[in-house]
Order: structure tokens, then sequence, then C-alpha cells
């Protein structure tokens, strides 16, 4: 059995803090419940790594709101590399036609995926329909990608914690940590 501490030992270094992350969600939360005043916006998760960001910056916005969520995957098990072969896993649960549509994504690297699912969700009609991202990493950009409200933009290494996995793994890290590459380099 692994334990949070072994885990913690694969980080190569912290590279947004539980107190950063916390502190920038709660101003991401402010700005939405400002541009968002007077509707009711739904929120929908990219599932599995956004499930944390989802729940922490839904608690910061101050205004009546929905949840949905959606599971993607272009990823195949135990990878760094997008196949960019997209499929989805989860659809959402409920009608999104004439709603306020703000997809919550943990990170965005090529935009392969998101940009499928911008196309997706388009057609099924939202009045709106905004990204929110906890991390952007434009030097991976294959698409652009139009981000409404970004977290923080990080350089182009391979991080878990928060919600972002290497195999299943360091989802529970309360930080976003560079993985060391001797983790992932055995399995590429």
């Amino acid at each position: 059995m692994t334990r949070t501490t072994e885990l913690t030992a694969d980080v190569a270094e912290i590279l947004l803090s539980e107190e950063q992350l916390r502190t920038r969600i709660a101003e991401l939360g402010a700005q939405v419940t400002a541009d968002y005043a007077g509707r009711q916006p739904t929120l929908v998760s990219v599932l599995k790594g956004s499930l944390p960001f989802m729940a922490d910056l839904m608690r910061s916005i101050e205004l009546p709101l929905r949840i949905d969520l959606m599971e993607v995957s272009s990823y195949g098990g135990a990878t760094t590399e997008s196949s960019g072969l997209v499929r989805i896993l989860k659809d959402l649960s409920a009608s999104i036609e004439d709603e306020d549509v703000l997809i919550v994504e943990d990170i965005i690297d090529t935009g392969l995926t998101l940009n499928y699912l911008l196309r997706y969700l388009r057609g099924k009609k939202p009045r709106s329909l905004r990204i929110c991202t906890l991390l952007d990493k434009p030097a991976r950009r294959l698409v652009e990608i139009p981000v409404d409200y970004t977290g923080f933009t990080i350089p182009d290494q391979f991080v878990v914690g928060y919600g972002l996995d290497y195999g299943e793994l360091y989802r529970n890290l309360r930080f976003v940590g560079v993985l060391r590459p001797e983790v992932y380099a055995s399995s590429e």
C-alpha cells in the first residue's frame, strides 16, 4: 500500500502550495460571482482531475448555481502524453440548453480535449459557454482555447496533486507538485 508520505517523496518540487491554491481559488470565485451577477451558472466539472478544484471553486461563488459532471478521456492509462483521441465516458445528466455554462478544468495542456469538448457542448445550445481552468500550460498548446478564468500559468513540467494524477495516484496531495521524471520515465 502506498502512503501519502511515499507519494510526496515522488515530488521533485512543490509548484503551488495549499495556501496559494486556496487564495487564488477564492479570487476566481469572487470574479465568477461578479461576472455572473443576477444569473444562475451551471458549473460542469471535467472528471476526474478537476473535482477538488470544482468543490473549492463552487464554495467560493456566492450565487445560486447548478453543477454537472462529465468524464472525457484522451490519455491511455499511465502516460504523460495525450493520445489525441477523445472519448466521452460520462455525459451531462441534465440539459444545458439556454443555460450559462462554465466548464471547470484542472489543466489545459495541448487543448485538444477541451477543443473537442467545446464543440460538443456548443451543440447542446447553452446561452453562454466559458472556461475556468486551475492550470494553464501554454507551452504545449496545439489548439488555441479561449480561456476566461485562469488560476495559474505553469511551465512545461509534469504536475500532480490537487486532483491531477499519474496512474490514478497523487490526486489527494493538497498541493500541485512536479513529479520526479524517474517515476514516469520507465513506463513511457
